[in-house]
């Protein structure tokens, strides 16, 4: 089980995945899918499985359905999906 920190852009001019914003550092997760009716929520699940390379089902939003700022639990080797989640933070081109 793997925790993931993560911020929301929805309404985003394309998908990516990458980067942080704010204290504690929070993962930027955009989607072009509107905050409406959870089309963001899946959006989000569906760019996140993608980046890290895991199932979609992997994933559970386990705090902020509502809100920007989630807490998402990922099931899988912690090791891989810590190096990814470093990966991706450190990534400027990600942004």
């Amino acid at each position: 089980m793997f925790l993931l920190e993560i911020r929301v852009r929805p309404n985003a001019s394309r998908n990516k995945v990458g980067g942080t914003v704010g204290d504690p550092p929070r993962l930027v997760v955009a989607v072009q899918a509107p905050a409406v009716d959870g089309k963001a929520n899946e959006a989000v699940l569906k760019e996140l499985a993608k980046a890290f390379d895991v199932r979609q089902r992997d994933f559970s939003i386990v705090f902020g359905e509502l809100g920007r700022d989630k807490r998402i639990v990922v099931a899988g080797d912690e090791a891989q999906l810590q190096k990814r989640y470093e990966e991706l933070v450190g990534d400027p081109k990600l942004l």
